[in-house]
């Protein structure tokens, strides 16, 4: 199911929502278990200025199981891409303030490990290798079929997974998050998490022994919300300490002073 960006900037939300149900329908089943194609939820950013083309994109990445984020303007998905919070970030080319191969270069200038797909109708040689010289690991030329737009997130994504054989698996320290079954354990002992403490333990567990701020941690865990203090982190990892705690064995969550804090590695 293909859409261009004249289709989705003239027509009306009901000819989209019929669209997006035929792909649903056209999709392949799911590879079978061990087959190493279907990646965990991911944290993407999505930075494009077509709101109907923008919700659609969102609908059907938080259908697959992706917590997803959005801006309209090119200085907006910047300023949020900035925070190091994302695994993924799809940006489109020709944005309101900064263009994607702007937003690239910032992003890769920061050094960080957030993915980059490039949406555009731009089809020139010239254009793809400006795209990818600007930082994108990845170009995909409107019009595309969403069933590509996923497969090409699932790809990307892959390279934030340890290497335990199983796409589902995040594995630090002794501890383990099976993201398919949304089961966690600590050595032989499962872990009963509440929905907050999952999302800080993964974070975690997907930057091992990395030193994350307060900020940070606030960013992915709580997803912008407003009116919610730094100190809450402070609370949440207490709690989440309490339940990884275990006789004879060292507390993984490590307290960089001044900093925030660090898993284990």
């Amino acid at each position: 199911m293909e859409l261009s960006e004249k289709t989705m900037k003239n027509q009306p939300d009901e000819f989209l929502s019929v669209l997006h149900r035929a792909s649903i329908r056209s999709r392949p089943d799911p590879p079978g278990e061990g087959s190493g194609i279907i990646s965990p939820a991911m944290r993407i950013l999505l930075i494009e200025d077509d709101s109907r083309l923008l919700r659609l994109e969102k609908q059907v990445l938080e259908e697959e199981g992706h917590s997803v984020d959005t801006a309209a303007d090119g200085d907006t998905g910047l300023e949020l891409a900035l925070r190091g919070t994302y695994d993924v970030a799809v940006i489109d080319w020709m944005l309101p303030g900064r263009d994607g191969p702007a937003i690239c270069r910032a992003v890769r200038a920061a050094h960080l490990p957030t993915a980059l797909l490039l949406l555009t109708a731009r089809t020139q040689l010239e254009d793809r290798v400006a795209g990818l010289d600007s930082g994108a690991d990845d170009y995909l030329a409107k019009p595309f079929a969403f069933d590509e737009l996923l497969a090409r997130i699932r790809a990307l994504s892959r390279r934030f997974l340890e290497p335990t054989g199983d796409s589902f698996e995040l594995r630090a320290g002794g501890l383990v998050m099976d993201l398919r079954a949304h089961a966690a354990r600590r050595g032989d002992t499962p872990l009963e998490l509440s929905a907050t403490e999952w999302k800080l333990l993964e974070y975690l567990m997907r930057h091992p022994g990395q030193s994350l701020t307060r900020g940070q941690i606030l960013d992915y865990v709580w997803s912008f919300e407003c009116d919610v203090q730094p100190t809450l982190v402070d609370v949440y990892i207490s709690y989440l300490r309490a339940k990884l705690r275990r006789p004879g064995l060292s507390d993984p969550v490590e307290t960089v002073r001044g900093i925030g804090y660090r898993l284990r590695a």
